[in-house]
C-alpha cells in the first residue's frame, strides 16, 4: 500500500519526505483550529526546505483551499457572513496585480514587512482598521499570497478585529481563506502550473488536514473564549517572529 502511495506522487519527494509532509498537513489543520491560526505557515515552512521551490506555493495554495475548505463546511453554522462581501472583491483584485508583478519583490521585504504588521496587530490589541475596510486587507493579503504563501496570519488580524468568540473566528477565517486560496490556485493554473502531476499528493495532503481538522475540533471545544485569545496572541507573535528572523537573514 505504502509502495503504491510513493508511486503515485511525483518522483521529487521521496517516502520519508511524503510521510513527513503527510504528518505535517494534519499536526496543521489541528493547530489552526484549536488555536486559530498558525497550521498553514507551519506547513509551509516544513515545505519549503523539502520540496522543488517553483512547486511550493502552488501546491501549497490547493492544500491550504482543501483544508480551509472542510474547516469552513464543518463550522458553517458559526460563519460571519458580513465579513466576506468586500473582502472578496478586494483578494480578486489582490491576486490580478499579485500574479503579474508580485515574483519582482524580494522575498525578505515580504516577510519581514507581514511579521511586523502582525507584532503590531498583536501588540495594538483591536486595529480597527481591519474591520473597517475589509476590502484593503482582501486586496494586499491576496497580493502577498501569490508569492508569500502562508497570509493566513495576515487574514487572522482581520478575523480577530471583528472580535468574534472562538468558532466564529474559526468559521469565519476559514472562509476567508477558503475564497483566497481557490483565487489562487486558479490564478497558478491559468499561469500554466501543472497541477495534475500533484494531484495524488495533494488529495492525499488534504485527507491528512481533514483528520488534523476534526482532531482540532475536539480541542477547540474545550477551550474558553479568554484562552482562545491568549493562545491565538501567541501563536501570531511566535509566527512573526521567525518570519522578521528568516526576512532579515535573507537580507543580511
Amino acid at each position: 500500500m505504502t509502495e503504491t502511495l510513493v508511486a503515485l506522487m511525483p518522483p521529487d519527494l521521496g517516502g520519508s519526505i511524503i510521510a513527513l509532509l503527510l504528518g505535517m498537513s494534519f499536526i496543521g489543520s489541528l493547530i489552526t483550529v484549536a488555536f486559530g491560526i498558525g497550521g498553514g505557515a507551519l506547513l509551509l515552512a516544513v515545505m519549503a526546505v523539502t520540496m522543488p521551490p517553483l512547486a511550493l506555493i502552488p501546491v501549497h495554495g490547493v492544500v491550504q483551499l482543501g483544508s480551509n475548505l472542510g474547516r469552513a463546511v464543518m463550522f458553517v453554522r458559526h460563519t460571519f457572513w458580513p465579513a466576506l462581501p468586500w473582502f472578496v472583491v478586494g483578494s480578486i483584485v489582490g491576486v490580478a496585480i499579485g500574479g503579474n508583478i508580485a515574483m519582482n519583490i524580494p522575498p525578505w521585504v515580504v516577510q519581514t514587512g507581514v511579521g511586523l504588521f502582525i507584532v503590531w496587530s498583536v501588540l495594538a490589541r483591536s486595529p480597527k482598521w481591519l474591520s473597517r475596510w475589509p476590502v484593503l486587507t482582501g486586496l494586499i493579503s491576496s497580493f502577498l499570497t501569490m508569492f508569500f504563501g502562508a497570509t493566513g496570519v495576515f487574514v487572522a488580524s482581520y478575523s480577530k478585529s471583528l472580535a468574534l468568540p472562538r468558532h466564529k473566528h474559526v468559521a469565519t477565517h476559514a472562509t476567508l481563506m477558503t475564497v483566497q486560496h481557490l483565487l489562487k490556485s486558479l490564478t497558478f493554473g491559468i499561469l500554466g502550473f501543472a497541477f495534475v502531476e500533484w494531484f495524488p499528493f495533494i488529495a492525499a495532503m488534504i485527507l491528512c488536514g481533514l483528520a488534523g481538522t476534526f482532531a482540532g475540533r475536539r480541542v477547540l471545544t474545550r477551550m474558553t473564549d479568554a484562552r482562545f485569545h491568549r493562545a491565538l496572541d501567541i501563536v501570531l507573535f511566535l509566527i512573526a517572529a521567525r518570519l522578521i528572523w528568516a526576512g532579515l537573514g535573507e537580507a543580511f
